[in-house]
């Protein structure tokens, strides 16, 4: 404030360096700023941009003397303000909450800011939010040496039947080192869901309750659920065996779906589950693009950082096509789309996130997408 005090002082290189910026700037005749108030006025205005809108490089404290220069001024006028929107380590956004996103660096986008939403399951995994890091999700594990039916289902604390219906085996079948099981946290069966199910139906069908279903899978509600989605049925039981688990694949062309991030399309990891394949280029912040044309069912977006929030997906978002398949993208930063909102296949729908530690991250080693298909094969799988 010194600085600036004695420079109001001066008044006659002040004025003289003012009134030749002005001319320049909004080119004023000569003798157009003769009135002392109308000066004086301007001045005043511009010294108040110059205080509180510049940078420090401009206005310095201390015994460094601030620069008025009009080059300076011009500099900073014109400098850009860099905007990051990638993740910290410091679990949060950068620029927190933004309203608009650079998007390809070519244009902007309204974007769904990072708060979190009434919980839902994923179209390809199971769970809601958590406050507590406590397991709940649906994981792979590979048989090791030793290892049988009867152990596998002891060592996870749930039914023998529970790892034969995830797994369309029987008693007799036999485990090799290295096969991958599907495992449930706790007794019960997995369902895909329908085009006409509801919570109601769902338990019927399995001989759960209603009240369990919403609350094991952190549903709002008897409505909250959505084609594509796959929910656990606490104890529930499967009459009969030859029970159609997952829902049918359509035969899809092999142009319908296309890479969910921009070219190179590198795959980070295969096949798992559920018929999902990640992709990643490792850096956060990158778009990620509609695999096909649809209309986005739902996006559920979380502050907490448990590594099983939303069944280890973090926050996501899922898409029905027009041929009834759901394709669901996971562990993305933000979402630039909203549920009901119809999209063209390459659209950039979210920006990519994953970094362990930030809000909505899930159960994820680094940026990248989750990238489920229900009702068909993957087509990136190899």
């Amino acid at each position: 404030m010194n600085k600036t005090l004695d420079l109001l002082a001066d008044k006659g290189k002040l004025e003289k360096v003012m009134l030749s910026y002005l001319k320049r700037r909004f080119r004023l005749k000569s003798g157009s700023l003769k009135d002392p108030c109308c000066f004086i006025g301007l001045v005043s205005v511009i010294l108040l941009v110059l205080v509180f809108l510049l940078p420090n490089s401009i206005l310095k404290s201390g015994s460094e003397k601030a620069d008025f220069s009009l080059a300076s001024i011009s500099k900073a006028l014109k400098a850009p303000q860099k905007q990051d929107f990638s993740l910290s380590q410091a679990n949060k956004f950068l620029a927190e909450s933004p309203e608009l996103l650079t998007v390809g660096n070519c244009s902007l986008k309204s974007a769904t800011p990072p708060v979190t939403f009434s919980p839902q399951a994923l179209g390809a995994l199971v769970e809601g939010y958590e406050a507590e890091d406590v397991k709940k999700a649906i994981t792979e594990y590979l048989v090791e040496p030793g290892d049988n039916l009867w152990s596998i289902a002891e060592k996870f604390e749930v039914s023998l039947n529970t790892i034969l219906w995830a797994n369309d085996l029987n008693k007799n079948s036999l485990l090799q080192t290295g096969q991958k099981l599907i495992i449930l946290p706790v007794s019960g069966v997995i369902h895909h869901i329908k085009s006409g199910d509801t919570v109601s139906s769902v338990a019927q069908k399995y001989k759960g309750k209603s009240e369990e279903i919403i609350a094991f899978n952190s549903l709002s509600g008897e409505g909250d659920i959505y084609i594509g989605d796959i929910i656990i049925v606490p104890n529930g039981v499967i009459s009969v065996p030859t029970t159609q688990y997952a829902p049918l694949w359509v035969p899809l062309a092999s142009s319908y779906f296309i890479c969910p991030i921009a070219a190179p399309c590198r795959i980070t990891q295969g096949l798992h589950w559920y018929n999902a394949i990640d992709f990643s280029h490792g850096q956060c912040g990158e778009p990620i693009y509609a695999a096909a044309a649809g209309q986005v069912l739902k996006v559920q977006l979380t502050n907490s950082t448990s590594r099983w929030a939303f069944g280890g997906a973090g926050n996501s978002l899922s898409i029905l096509h027009p041929n009834g398949v759901v394709t669901s993208y996971g562990h993305i930063a933000v979402s630039l789309v909203n549920p009901g909102d119809q999209v063209s296949q390459g659209q950039a729908i979210a920006l990519m996130g994953g970094q362990p530690g930030t809000p909505g991250a899930g159960l994820s080693t680094g940026c990248h997408v989750h990238f489920g298909v229900s009702g068909a094969r993957n087509p990136f799988a190899r």
